[in-house]
């Protein structure tokens, strides 16, 4: 065919030089991003865990050193900007409570179970004790009752006083003061013991000494101190809804801590019944105080009505005794008071003070 033809053939060894070249390459792309991604991992770790160890710090450094587990207020915050603040005090109770419903229907010819009445005013502390949940109370009052065997006379009085008295947004408690053994029955002196114990328990300010067979008629009959010794037993069904003259100062009244020191509380030698009362009035007055009330139909008050109770026969030296009250009133009261407490319970409703007061010519047992 004229000139000779020589085929060219590649050389093996290029070939396979550059694809391994490429592979290396390659190889070193994907190591440099690994790199690259390991490095900045560890970093962006090392990072998040420093700032977890910082936090922890800061956590523990605004745990008090004497905690022991979580709070039930939450996490402590530092910081004003982040601190949890406490509710706001309660306002003062208004003057007039607007719960108060005025007249009231009383009756005693249904018996009264306290396991129910305890029910109904699920707010009442053990020992006779409630204050308003809604506002402040204006007054601290301690309920005195002079007390010897009238349990079906105390369960209708509180069944119908512990509602009114909350009605009225009163801070109070409930004493009754119950004279041990049989002796003659004494009631202003058991009315000294009364003010005297409950001062142990609370500060009260206010002390309302009721019988324990009086029940208010209009719950705007407030059970509180005024600044002039309060009689609230106006005007009761007894006497046909009469004040019986001008001085009776029986049945339910109000004197302030201050007035019923002044005044040397009551006196503690009239055994049996009656004058007492008016022996208070007439301290009252020989003190230059004198006596505020209610209307006759905001005082009206029903008694329940019972038989005169054994040992407490009227006082044959009570007319000689109100007449020297002037004399008497400076040693016989607060400052010759002697009892002694024989137990204290207090019950769902009430707290009770068993006391020896004594009798007449004995004092009370050591």
């Amino acid at each position: 065919m004229g000139r000779n033809m020589t085929a060219v053939t590649p050389m093996p060894g290029r070939g396979l030089h550059v694809t391994c070249l490429a592979v290396m390459v390659l190889c070193g792309v994907h190591l440099a991003v690994t790199l690259f991604y390991y490095l900045d991992v560890h970093v962006y770790t090392g990072q998040m865990m420093r700032r977890f160890g910082n936090f922890m710090e800061s956590e523990r450094l605004s745990i008090p050193a004497n905690s022991t587990g979580p709070s039930s207020a939450g996490p402590t915050r530092t910081g004003s900007s982040t601190a949890v603040s406490s509710p706001p005090p309660l306002q003062p109770c208004p003057e007039t409570s607007p719960l108060l419903v005025g007249p009231l229907e009383i009756g005693f010819s249904q018996s009264v179970n306290l396991e129910d009445v305890q029910k109904i005013n699920p707010l009442v502390r053990e020992g006779g004790r409630f204050a308003p949940v809604e506002c402040t109370a204006l007054q601290k009052v301690a309920i005195i009752i002079p007390f010897r065997n009238r349990l079906q006379h105390l369960n209708y009085w509180l069944y119908y006083l512990h509602p009114i008295l909350q009605r009225q947004q009163l801070d109070y408690g409930v004493y009754v003061i119950n004279q041990h053994g049989e002796d003659t029955f004494n009631r202003a002196k058991l009315l000294n013991v009364g003010f005297m114990e409950a001062l142990k328990v609370y500060d009260y300010s206010c002390f309302v000494f009721s019988d324990v067979d009086l029940i208010p008629m209009d719950d705007r009959n407030i059970y509180k101190c005024y600044s002039q010794p309060r009689h609230l037993a106006v005007s009761m069904d007894k006497f046909g809804f009469r004040l019986p003259y001008n001085q009776y100062f029986g049945g339910i009244s109000a004197l302030s801590k201050e007035q019923h020191e002044k005044i040397n509380g009551f006196p503690n030698d009239y055994w049996g019944w009656g004058g007492e009362d008016d022996d208070i009035y007439n301290r009252i007055v020989f003190k230059g105080m004198s006596i505020s009330r209610p209307s006759g139909g905001i005082g009206k008050c029903r008694m329940i009505r019972h038989n005169r109770d054994q040992n407490n026969a009227p006082n044959p030296q009570r007319f000689n005794r109100i007449s020297q009250t002037r004399q008497t009133m400076q040693h016989d009261g607060l400052n010759s008071l002697v009892y002694k407490v024989l137990e204290v319970k207090k019950y769902p409703l009430y707290t009770f003070i068993d006391v020896d007061i004594g009798g007449p010519g004995r004092p009370p047992s050591r």
